[in-house]
Parts: structure tokens; C-alpha cells; sequence
């Protein structure tokens, strides 16, 4: 049985780690996109 601990943070601090939890969420979900954009071939050359 795994125990659990409890970690008290400010609420800054916590408010900073939801931030950067919602934006690694968003470029998660435009990686995903942009790969799937490749393997339907919808690329442009850089110019």
C-alpha cells in the first residue's frame, strides 16, 4: 500500500505550476497537430 504525503506550497507558487501545467497541455495538443499535419502531407518548405 503506497503512503501519501502532503506538501504545503504558497498559493504563488501553486498558481506558477498551474500556469506551466495548462501551457505543456497546450503544446502537447499543437505537437499532436502539427504531426498529423506531416503524415496527411499538409507542409510547406520554409522559405
Amino acid at each position: 500500500m503506497a503512503s501519501s504525503e502532503t506538501v504545503t506550497i504558497s498559493r504563488a507558487e501553486y498558481a506558477r505550476l498551474k500556469k506551466h501545467e495548462k501551457i505543456d497541455v497546450e503544446l502537447l495538443t499543437s505537437l499532436v497537430k502539427s504531426l498529423e499535419d506531416i503524415k496527411a502531407g499538409r507542409i510547406r518548405e520554409w522559405v
